[in-house]
C-alpha cells in the first residue's frame, strides 16, 4: 500500500525486497524441491504416462463393471414331469445370483439331451431320477448349478419342513456347518496374490523409473559442472534432500491416484464384495511404499554421483536395478517360512507386508514391526548414502568407487 509520503516506485521497490526477502529465508531443500516436482509436471512424457495408466486402470474396471452387469442366460432342457419343480426351484434360487436366467426347453426323451448338448441346443439339462436332481452339461457351470442347486435345496427344505411341522429356517440351522481354515480361505489368497503382484509391480515400475530419474539428474548436474556452482549457494545435503522427497511426493501421487481409481472403479464391479478386504492391506502398502522408496532414491542418487558421466551410469546403476529385480521376483515366489521370514527383510517387505496382510491371519504388532525396521532402514541409508553422495559429487575425472568416495574427507 502507498502512504501519502510515498511515490509508487518505492512501494513497488519495497515490495520486490520484501519478496526477495521471502525468498532467501526459504529452506534451499524447499527450493530444491519445488524445482523437481515443476521439471516432473511439466515433462510432457511424465504426464502422458500417468494419464495412460489411469486408462488403462479405467478401462479394464470400465470393461469388467459392464461385462458384471450383463445377465448370463442358459438354455436348460427339462422333461414335461420335472418342469414345474424346476421352475419353482430356478425362482426361488433366483435371489442368490439375479444376474442367472434360465430359459427352460421342453424334451420329449431324456435320452436326446446329450446329443442336443454336443449340438450347442442346450446349455444344460436338468433331470431328477431315483437320488435326487442332476445337471448335465458340456463343461463347468458353477453359476448355474449354484442357483438351481440353492433353489433345490430350500424347496426340499420347505417341503420337509411341513412334513414335520417345523420352519425351514431350523432344519437348515441343524445342518449347517462353520468353515474353518488352517492356511487361510483359498478364495482370500487367491485375490492376496493377485492384488500381491499388483504391489510388486507399482514398487518395481515406481522405483526404477524415478530412480533412473534422479541418477541421470544428478550426473547431468555433475556433467555440465552446474553442480559445483550449486554447492557455493546451498549445502549438498539439501540438493539431496530436495531431489528425495521431490520424487517421493511425485511417486506418492501417483500410487494415491492409482489407488483411488481402482478402489472406485472396483466398487462398479462384479468384485465389489472384496472392497473392504483389500482397502486395508492398500493403506499399509502406501505406507510401506514411502519408507521402501525413500531408501531406494537415496541410493539412486549416490549412483548417480558415482559417476562423471552418463555413460558411467550402467556400471553405478546396475547393482540397484538387480536388488530391485529381487524385490520383484522375491514378492513374486516365496512362499511359506520364506515369505513371512522376508517381510520383516527391508526392502522386499514393503510388497511381502502388505500381502501377508490381504492373505490375514497376521497380528498387528507384525506390519507395525515390519514398517519400525524399515523405517530405520531408510534412515540408516540416508545417513550413509548422504555421506558417500556429498564426498563424491564434486569429484571428477572419472567413476568414482565407494571405497574412495567413503574415505574422502570433506
Amino acid at each position: 500500500m502507498t502512504t501519502p509520503n510515498q511515490s509508487p516506485t518505492q512501494s513497488r521497490t519495497q515490495s520486490r525486497t520484501a519478496a526477495g526477502d521471502e525468498k532467501s529465508h526459504t529452506t534451499p531443500w524447499v527450493i530444491v524441491m519445488r524445482r523437481e516436482l515443476m521439471v516432473k509436471l511439466t515433462d510432457k512424457g511424465f504426464l502422458f504416462g500417468t494419464l495412460f495408466t489411469l486408462l488403462l486402470i479405467g478401462g479394464f474396471l470400465g470393461y469388467s463393471a459392464i461385462r458384471s452387469s450383463d445377465p448370463t442366460t442358459y438354455s436348460v432342457g427339462v422333461v414335461a414331469a420335472d418342469r414345474a419343480a424346476a421352475e419353482a426351484a430356478a425362482t426361488k434360487g433366483a435371489a442368490l445370483d439375479p444376474l442367472v436366467r434360465v430359459e427352460w426347453v421342453d424334451l420329449t426323451d431324456a435320452a436326446a439331451a446329450p446329443e442336443r448338448l454336443k449340438a450347442g441346443d442346450l446349455d444344460a439339462f436338468l433331470s431328477r431320477g431315483t437320488s435326487g436332481w442332476s445337471l448335465l452339461s458340456q463343461g463347468s457351470q458353477s453359476d448355474l448349478l449354484t442357483v438351481l442347486g440353492q433353489g433345490l435345496r430350500t424347496a426340499a427344505l420347505t417341503e420337509q419342513a411341513a412334513k414335520l411341522g417345523t420352519t425351514p429356517e431350523k432344519l437348515e440351522a441343524e445342518s449347517s456347518i462353520r468353515a474353518e481354515f488352517l492356511t487361510g480361505d483359498a478364495e482370500r489368497v487367491g485375490i492376496a496374490e493377485g492384488v500381491g503382484f499388483a504391489f510388486a509391480f507399482i514398487f518395481y515400475m515406481a522405483a526404477l523409473m524415478f530412480g533412473i530419474t534422479i541418477a541421470n539428474s544428478v550426473v547431468e548436474e555433475k556433467q555440465s559442472r552446474i553442480v559445483e556452482i550449486i554447492a557455493t549457494a546451498i549445502p549438498l545435503r539439501h540438493l539431496l534432500a530436495g531431489k528425495i522427497l521431490g520424487n517421493t511426493a511425485l511417486a506418492l501421487s501417483q500410487i494415491l491416484l492409482y489407488a483411488g481409481v481402482g478402489l472406485v472403479g472396483l466398487s462398479f464391479t462384479a468384485y465389489s464384495g472384496y472392497l473392504g478386504m483389500v482397502s486395508g492391506p492398500v493403506l499399509w502398502f502406501i505406507l510401506f511404499f514411502v519408507a521402501g522408496f525413500v531408501a531406494l532414491a537415496c541410493l539412486w542418487a549416490v549412483a548417480g554421483a558415482l559417476a562423471s558421466r552418463t555413460e558411467d551410469l550402467q556400471a553405478t546403476t546396475t547393482p540397484l536395478t538387480m536388488l530391485i529385480l529381487a524385490v520383484f521376483f522375491g514378492a513374486l515366489f516365496a512362499d511359506g517360512g520364506l515369505k513371512t521370514v522376508l517381510s520383516f527383510v527391508p526392502p522386499v517387505s514393503a510388497v511381502l507386508m502388505p500381502t501377508r496382510i490381504l492373505e490375514g491371519g497376521v497380528p498387528i504388532w507384525q506390519p507395525l514391526l515390519a514398517l519400525a525396521i524399515l523405517a530405520a532402514f531408510a534412515m540408516l541409508t540416508i545417513r550413509l548414502g548422504e555421506r558417500l553422495y556429498r564426498r563424491s559429487l564434486l569429484q571428477t575425472g572419472g567413476r568414482v568407487s565407494l571405497r574412495r568416495a567413503w574415505s574422502t574427507r570433506d
